[in-house]
């Protein structure tokens, strides 16, 4: 079976900013034709859970407080790659809106609840280095 990266907080684990997940219904259906590689870059790039949330403002990654976390998230983005190289994954499905895994839309920065086009810090990532990234939302298109 081929190996997937995914989320953590897809599969119900509680990592995100607010110490919740969001397992996804559809995950049991990808265990039968995937080995999930579950990571959270923003605990692996050194954030706590739960934390203040994050957007991304231009190239940086800002905590509602104003707390800089662009290093984390840069951190957390790096060893999501790592993994992706260490166990052959060539795609990975991500959490959508996200400042690390969002992938084609994130929240704009303005923490109002606005998106925009963009790509969270994993995923720009990822994206560049020929990882397939999906959102969630199209979880079927890997079925």
């Amino acid at each position: 079976m081929e190996n997937l990266l995914i989320s953590a907080c897809l599969l119900g684990i509680e990592c995100r900013y607010d110490g919740k997940s969001v397992k996804s219904v559809d995950i049991e259906a990808l265990k039968e034709k995937y080995n999930l590689i579950p990571m959270c870059p923003e605990i692996y790039g050194g954030l706590t859970t739960p934390r203040c949330p994050s957007e991304r403002v231009g190239e940086r990654v800002m905590m509602k407080d104003g707390t800089d976390v662009t290093e984390n998230y840069k951190r957390g983005a790096l060893i999501a790659y790592k993994m992706c190289c260490i166990f052959n994954c060539k795609t990975a499905l991500l959490k959508e809106r996200s400042p690390s895994c969002g992938c084609w839309q994130i929240y704009d920065g303005s923490f109002s609840g606005r998106l925009t086009d963009g790509d969270g810090c994993t995923a720009e990532l990822l994206k560049s280095k020929g990882i397939n990234v999906i959102g969630e939302s199209h979880i079927k298109k890997i079925m």
